[in-house]
C-alpha cells in the first residue's frame, strides 16, 4: 500500500521574499498613481494658461485694425437682454468700434425680427452719443429682417440700406397670453388665488380679465408704442412719406421701404464699404463668446452648482 509523499517544505526565507514582492508592487501602484495626479495636474494647468491666451487675444476677424476700414457689428435674433442681440453685447462693440482710429465708418449689419424696446432704446440712444461724440457715420444693412425693435435701432442711423426683398417695419407693440378660465370652468377647476393688493393678480391667465385690467394694459402699449412712433419720426425726419398705415404695425418689403421713406436704398454690405464708406476692408467687432469664454462659463456654472449643492448639505438654524 503506497502512502502520499509529505509536502516538501517551505524554502527558506520565503516569507521575506514574498513581503519583498508586497513591497515593490504597493511602490509600483503608488508611484502609477503619483505619474496620473500629475498628469491630470498639468493638463488643468494647460486648460488655464489656454484659457487666459484666448481671452486675451479675443477680437473678431478683418483687416488690421489700424488701417481704414469699415467696421461691423451684427444685429442677430432676438434683441433681448440676454440674448446674443443684448444692449450690453450691441453697445461695446459699438464703443470698440467707434473708439478706432482705423474704422471710417460703423455698419450695423441687421436680422432680427425685434424683441425688446428696452433693449432698443438703450442701443438708439448710444447711437446718437456715440456718433455726435467721435463725428462717424453709423448706417444700417438690413438682411432679411428688420422688424420693430430692430427699426428702432435702426432708426438711429444716417442711411438704411436694404434688399428689394428684405422684410422692414413693423412699428407697433403687442402683449400676448393666454386665458383658461373657460376651459377650467367646463373642466371643473377652481382658481385659488390669494393676493395682497388689488390688481396683483393682473394678467394672470387662470382669473378672468376685468375691463379695467384690460384698459390698463391697452394703455401701457399705446405709450410705448407713442415712444416708438417719436423715435421714428426723430430718426427718418422728412424722408418718411405720408401714409395712414404707416405705424399700424404692418410690415414691408425693401422695396417698399424705400419707397414709404423707411429705407434710403437698395444695397448690401460691401455695396455700402465700397461705394459709400469707400472702405472696402470690413472688420468684425460683434462681440461673440469664444471657445474658452463657453468653457469658463461651463466651468464657472459647475463651480456654482457645486458651491450651491454645498450649501444644502449646511443644517440650518430652525
Amino acid at each position: 500500500m503506497n502512502e502520499s509523499q509529505p509536502p516538501e517544505p517551505a524554502p527558506p526565507g520565503w516569507e521575506r521574499a514574498t513581503f519583498e514582492k508586497l513591497m515593490f508592487a504597493t511602490l509600483q501602484e503608488q508611484r502609477t498613481a503619483r505619474r496620473w495626479r500629475s498628469f491630470i495636474r498639468l493638463a488643468w494647468l494647460a486648460f488655464f494658461v489656454f484659457l487666459l491666451w484666448a481671452l486675451m487675444h479675443r477680437g473678431g476677424p478683418g483687416a488690421d485694425k489700424t488701417l481704414p476700414h469699415t467696421a461691423v457689428i451684427e444685429i442677430k435674433g432676438e434683441i433681448a437682454s440676454e440674448g446674443d442681440a443684448s444692449a450690453e453685447s450691441v453697445v461695446a462693440a459699438m464703443r470698440s468700434a467707434f473708439e478706432d482710429a482705423g474704422a471710417q465708418a460703423v455698419v450695423l449689419l441687421i436680422n432680427s425680427p425685434g424683441g425688446s424696446p428696452v433693449q432698443a432704446g438703450i442701443i438708439n440712444d448710444e447711437i446718437k452719443r456715440l456718433r455726435a461724440k467721435h463725428k462717424k457715420p453709423v448706417y444700417a444693412v438690413v438682411e432679411e429682417s428688420c422688424a420693430s425693435a430692430a427699426y428702432y435701432i435702426a432708426a438711429a442711423t444716417d442711411r438704411i440700406f436694404v434688399d428689394k426683398a428684405s422684410i422692414v417695419g413693423s412699428i407697433g407693440v403687442l402683449m400676448d397670453g393666454f386665458g383658461f378660465t373657460g376651459l377650467m370652468d367646463k373642466l371643473g377647476v377652481e382658481r385659488r388665488l390669494m393676493t395682497a393688493g388689488e390688481n396683483k393678480g393682473f394678467l394672470d391667465p387662470f382669473s378672468p380679465q376685468t375691463e379695467k385690467h384690460r384698459a390698463f394694459a391697452q394703455a401701457m402699449l399705446d405709450q410705448v408704442h407713442l415712444q416708438f412712433i417719436e423715435v421714428v419720426k426723430a430718426g427718418r425726419g422728412k424722408r418718411l412719406k405720408e401714409a395712414p398705415e404707416l405705424f399700424s404695425g404692418l410690415f414691408w418689403t425693401g422695396q417698399q421701404a424705400v419707397e414709404m421713406g423707411l429705407a434710403d436704398q437698395l444695397g448690401n454690405l460691401d455695396f455700402v464699404a465700397r461705394e459709400v464708406v469707400k472702405a472696402e476692408d470690413l472688420v468684425d467687432y460683434t462681440r461673440r463668446d469664444n471657445v474658452a469664454e463657453r468653457l469658463a462659463k461651463k466651468f464657472g456654472a459647475a463651480i456654482g452648482d457645486g458651491a450651491i449643492r454645498a450649501l444644502k448639505a449646511v443644517p440650518a438654524l430652525r
